[in-house]
């Protein structure tokens, strides 16, 4: 068995839908357990209804939101946790900082050391800081002990020319729109499947080696 923990921040859906697909990859592989946890939203109520986000924060509703009392098995529990989170100015939300900000008790205790830890993205333009968004998170997970994994080139969706579309090595991406009304295509949820898929497959080869030591 191979646990495997998606958690993401959304507000406008994209990065859900791209969690899911993260999820469905990684559960094409034999023997792993996948979950999926939202993190706290902070923004209150007001400004989301004025971003016109009530409706699709409605619609991810039913994810468990994660919790600090849960850290221990959300993070610390599982064999690979990948990171979903939209792009601020070349940057992971607030939201999703507070949540690693509040992992000091696990990293003092090198609970996360040799996880694998992976990242998928948006922006709401082509060109909107997803792969510094991935990079910097990289960072974190480095600071945490991680064992990084990206979007190998193998996954060849990454290379199309006809349509504009997300994903780079670093890790699956969607572009959003500057209005938000641009849905994750089908390449990019295939990209956010493959990674899904290739995290899973690289956790478990590692979960099996420490069996043997």
């Amino acid at each position: 068995m191979v646990k495997v923990n998606v958690i993401f921040h959304s507000i406008h859906g994209h990065i859900y839908k791209m969690a899911e697909a993260i999820a469905d990859g990684a559960r094409e592989v034999k023997g792993a357990e996948v979950e999926i946890y939202q993190v706290p939203e902070t923004l209150p109520y007001e400004v989301l209804e004025k971003m016109g986000a009530i409706e699709t924060k409605n619609l991810f509703a039913h994810i468990p939101v994660v919790t600090r009392s849960m850290y221990e098995d959300v993070f610390a529990g599982a064999d690979a946790l990948i990171f979903g989170t939209p792009t601020r100015y070349g940057n992971m939300t607030a939201q999703m900082r507070t949540v690693f900000d509040g992992l000091g008790g696990l990293w003092s205790r090198d609970a996360l050391v040799g996880k694998v830890g992976s990242v998928f993205t948006s922006s709401g333009t082509q060109h909107g800081g997803q792969e510094s968004t991935i990079l910097t998170t990289h960072v974190t997970l480095l600071h945490l002990g991680m064992i990084i994994v990206g979007l190998p080139y193998s996954e060849k969706r990454q290379r199309r020319m006809d349509e504009i579309t997300g994903g780079s090595p670093y890790g699956a991406s969607t572009i959003a729109g500057a209005d938000e009304n641009r849905q994750p295509s089908e390449n990019e949820l295939e990209m956010a499947r493959y990674q899904g898929r290739y995290v899973t497959q690289i956790a478990k080869k590692l979960a099996g080696r420490e069996k043997e030591l």
